[in-house]
């Protein structure tokens, strides 16, 4: 559980996500959710085990969305990288009966035929929900990240499940921890360049 934070009179208060999540819900009411929500953005819907989130994100929650997403895109830039990203792409698999829709995520390489992306981002920003990394394990993502309480944390696919780190496997040599340093900035055309300058001069 992270603490709550103190704001001085007059400081940005950060917003909170709106989550609500259902139990004892069968599949075919989670796929009644996506079609009536049809095309819109919002509420992203979960469901596992029976189990059907609905998530709204807040300001506070999006701003932090592209920003990483934004450096992901630069340090793919400099370091020469294809990639494509696609949102909160709706992920299920048939037999386990599973589904998410990420934050962020990218299919890295010229091959945009694939039913997964190779990489997931997700703001944890208000706690609570359903356990996302449970899903991505059983829908073979090969890698997720979190962003939780000012960190980024690596999650890579493996035999046994996903290994923890702060290098991605899936975006060679990038470094969450760098990364995650230019989030503080006021803008993301700022972090995008402040980033950007960091990457060559370390070339």
């Amino acid at each position: 559980m992270v603490a709550p934070l103190a704001f001085a009179p007059g400081e940005h208060v950060p917003t909170a996500d709106q989550r609500i999540v259902l139990v004892g819900v069968p599949w075919s009411r989670y796929e009644v959710e996506l079609v009536l929500r049809g095309e819109a953005s919002v509420p992203r819907l979960a469901y596992l085990g029976g189990a059907l989130e609905f998530m709204t994100p807040s300001k506070d929650h999006e701003r932090l969305t592209s920003y990483i997403g934004r450096l992901i895109e630069v340090y793919a830039e400099v370091a020469g990288i294809e990639l494509s990203p696609y949102r909160s792409w709706t992920l299920t698999s048939g037999p386990g009966r599973i589904g998410c829709e990420p934050d962020e995520c990218y299919l890295i390489g010229d091959d945009q035929a694939r039913a997964l992306p190779d990489l997931v981002v997700e703001v944890i920003w208000t706690s609570g929900g359903l356990d996302k990394l449970e899903i991505y394990q059983r829908l073979g993502v090969r890698e997720v990240w979190f962003w939780q309480a000012g960190a980024i944390t690596v999650h890579a696919l493996g035999d046994g499940g996903y290994v923890g780190g702060s290098v991605s496997a899936v975006v060679p040599g990038l470094d969450v921890r760098v990364l995650g340093a230019f989030l503080d900035r006021r803008t993301v055309s700022a972090a995008k360049r402040d980033y950007r300058a960091h990457l060559l001069a370390s070339r």
